[in-house]
């Protein structure tokens, strides 16, 4: 997925149970990463762009993620595209996805206190070792040292994505170029793979896409942004703090 992921549990569970509930999620996280990459040409998702597979021929998971982007875009009015650069590259509902995922197998084996992030993609459940509710800095899009928001959760995703770290790499699909207008969009919300997916839409949209977001808070997800002329915008809902 071209990030590093870090886990947190903070379950007074064995060491021994710790340490095999991470080795667990690794080897969820690499299998994705084999399957999905656009940056090995062995992987399902580089033979499905050349046709040496057809999508019935598709594993599970891949079957799904394609369902799940199709269904993004017809939510998003194609805003959320994964052929937005031109061939097929689901990425961007991928990494929530597959972080949510392993979430999801943590809780089922008794690991409800824990924080998943993959490249500032955050899945958060329960509360920190010392019985605190789990807080994310949201950085500063110009100044790496600074933050624009601190938010606590104790059950829930936050997503952002971003021009500032990796350049322009969400495309407006309409144009085909790189999206324009928005400096960075963070979603927070009860599933990380549509969080991460909302923001990446936005993002796509450039300006117009804050007041699509803020319309998302009906459904939990809360949101803020900065345009590329340095403005902030959030919603009312956001879970953010004072980060002293």
């Amino acid at each position: 997925m071209g990030t590093v992921v870090s886990i947190e549990l903070a379950d007074r569970l064995p060491a021994d149970r710790l340490t095999a509930l991470i080795g667990e999620m690794c080897a969820w996280l690499h299998e994705v990463d084999r399957r999905f990459t656009t940056y090995s040409d062995d992987s399902e998702v580089m033979r499905l762009r050349r046709g040496e597979i057809t999508a019935d021929d598709a594993s599970p998971d891949l079957r799904h993620v394609l369902g799940a982007c199709a269904d993004l875009w017809r939510e998003t009015d194609g805003w959320f595209d994964a052929y937005a650069a031109g061939p097929l590259d689901p990425s961007g509902y991928v990494k929530g996805w597959s972080i949510e995922v392993a979430s999801a197998r943590l809780a089922e084996a008794g690991s409800v206190n824990h924080c998943l992030n993959a490249g500032g993609d955050i899945r958060m459940r329960g509360h920190k070792a010392d019985g605190r509710p789990w807080r994310v800095g949201v950085r500063h899009p110009w100044e790496a040292d600074k933050l624009s928001w601190v938010l606590e959760l104790t059950d829930g995703a936050v997503a952002t994505s971003g021009t500032y770290e990796r350049g322009a790499h969400v495309f407006n699909p309409r144009t085909r170029q790189a999206a324009q207008g928005l400096r960075a969009v963070t979603v927070t919300g009860p599933d990380l793979a549509l969080a991460d997916a909302y923001a990446t839409a936005a993002l796509a949209m450039g300006e117009p896409g804050i007041g699509w977001l803020g319309k998302l808070a009906a459904d939990g997800y809360e949101s803020a942004a900065v345009t590329d002329d340095g403005r902030a915008f959030r919603t009312a809902g956001l879970p953010a703090v004072d980060s002293a």
